[in-house]
Formats: C-alpha cells, structure tokens, sequence
C-alpha cells in the first residue's frame, strides 16, 4: 500500500466531512491524517485526507466523493509537485540540569520553545513528517510528557489554485 494525499474542496456546510469520512469507513480505509479548514473563500472548505490504500480501490472512493453534491473538486497532491506540512506540540521534561540540551534540540530543528516550567518544556514544530519524526526521536530519551499533532495540510506548488474554477462552479449552482 502507498500513502496518497487528496485535497477535497467541499461547499462549507454541516455534516460535509462526517459524509466524506463516512465513504473512507465503509470501505474499511485507515485514514492516517485528516485536517479541515475554510479557504481564501469562506463558502469553501477544504479537506485534506492522507490515507494509506492501492491505486485502484482510491480510485473508486474517488469517483464516490465526487459524486456527493456538496464536493467541488479532488486532486490528489504529489509530493513531489507539493508543500505538505504538519504542526507538533510536545511537552518534553527539561530540568536545569537538561534544558539546554532540549533547547539545542530545538534549534537544530528550527522548532520554537512556546512555554517553560521548572520541570518541563513545550515546543511548537512545523515541517514534513519526517523532519518531525527525527525531532521525536532525538527528544525522546530526555521523556515526552505529552504530544499533539495536526494532521498533514498541502498546496500544489507554483501559481495555479484548485480553487479557481470550483468557485465559478459554486457560483452557478446558487
């Protein structure tokens, strides 16, 4: 199986994204990431969806999604002709006696220190998940408190927006 990233663009309404993961479930697909957010256009949102799947069955979900009324456009974003990133939250123990090697930690990744306590540090870090997985992994042995991660967000790269035409679509349909 190989990973795929589709951008979904879907008229902001209720319910759009619990029907959109309804189609993934019912096909018995994992989702690894999901991230929702509104565009530049406030009537459209779009949904990122990282899901581990064959090329054929994605193709099927695919034509699915694409029949629901409320889902404008999908594009599935290769990594090599896009920006994905990922946000990270992890409070790490940090002491008087460890801090400083947390805080090179940090700064080898370019990640930010966003709150310090006597026992502990939280640090803000965005980047592929790879960047992030090494920045884990070497903060691990001094003890992760707790972690929160976004899911994946991409863009294509270069001028061209996903969101051009499906706006005059949405126009017409109104």
């Amino acid at each position: 199986m190989s990973k795929h990233t589709l951008s979904v663009l879907v008229e902001n309404t209720p319910g759009i994204l619990a029907r959109v993961a309804a189609l993934f479930f019912r096909r018995g697909f994992n989702i690894d990431s999901l991230a929702v957010g509104t565009t530049e256009h406030p009537e459209i949102s779009r949904i990122t969806i990282v899901v581990s799947v064959e090329d054929l069955p994605l193709e099927q979900v695919t034509k699915q999604l694409n029949k629901l009324v409320n889902v404008l456009k999908i594009v599935e974003l290769e990594p090599s002709s896009a920006v994905q990133r990922q946000l990270v939250l992890v409070k790490v123990r940090a002491d008087n006696e460890t801090r400083g090697q947390v805080t090179e930690i940090v700064q080898l990744f370019r990640a930010k220190t966003v709150d310090v306590s006597p026992e502990a540090i939280t640090i803000e870090a965005t980047g592929s998940s790879d960047k992030l997985d090494a920045m884990l992994k070497m903060l691990e042995p001094f003890g992760i408190k707790e972690l929160v991660q976004s899911g994946t967000i991409a863009i294509g790269r270069g001028a061209r927006s996903i969101t051009d035409r499906s706006l005059r679509a949405l126009d017409r349909t109104a």
